[in-house]
Formats: C-alpha cells, sequence, structure tokens
C-alpha cells in the first residue's frame, strides 16, 4: 500500500472529515479512501439494495388462528419417528 500526504487541509476541512468520519464510525482515513473512491468511481457497487415492498401486506398479517395452525404443522414436522431413530433398528454391517 502507498501512504500519500495530504498538505494544506484548512481546519474546517479538517472539523469536518473528523466529524463526519465519527458520525459514519470510521477513522478519518477510512473515509478518506471511501471519498476518493467513490469520486474516481472505484467504490465496490452494492448488490441487492434494492427494497421491496410488494410483500409487506403480508406482514403480521397471521390471526392467532392461522399462526397456531402453522405452528402446529411445525411441531409435527419435528417430532422424532424413535422407531427410526432406535440403535436397534440401524443396520451396521
Amino acid at each position: 500500500m502507498k501512504t500519500i500526504t495530504v498538505r494544506g487541509i484548512d481546519p474546517d476541512l479538517a472539523e469536518r472529515l473528523k466529524r463526519t468520519a465519527a458520525d459514519q464510525s470510521k477513522s478519518i482515513n477510512q473515509l478518506v479512501l471511501d471519498i476518493l473512491r467513490r469520486s474516481l468511481g472505484m467504490e465496490k457497487q452494492k448488490r441487492f439494495t434494492r427494497i421491496y415492498k410488494d410483500l409487506d401486506h403480508l406482514f403480521g398479517s397471521w390471526t392467532e388462528e392461522e399462526f397456531r395452525a402453522i405452528q402446529d404443522k411445525i411441531t409435527l414436522e419435528r417430532k422424532i419417528d424413535e422407531e427410526l431413530w432406535d440403535a436397534g433398528a440401524v443396520d451396521r454391517h
């Protein structure tokens, strides 16, 4: 990694960098690197940033009865068939 020294940073810019870095929980160095990458078009593109709202109407819409029915099915699926898991029933060539 190269090290570059930037001279001539006035107090207002220094304070703004310090405050912005703190707001973003970054070091000043990381903030400056991010700004440089973004301004030079070298920023990593974030994937899957689009937020969809088409299923929002389903969130939290189960009645207590519907929830209980689904939960009962899940409970049934989680039951272990003791006969299948019986140590004597396993063929151990």
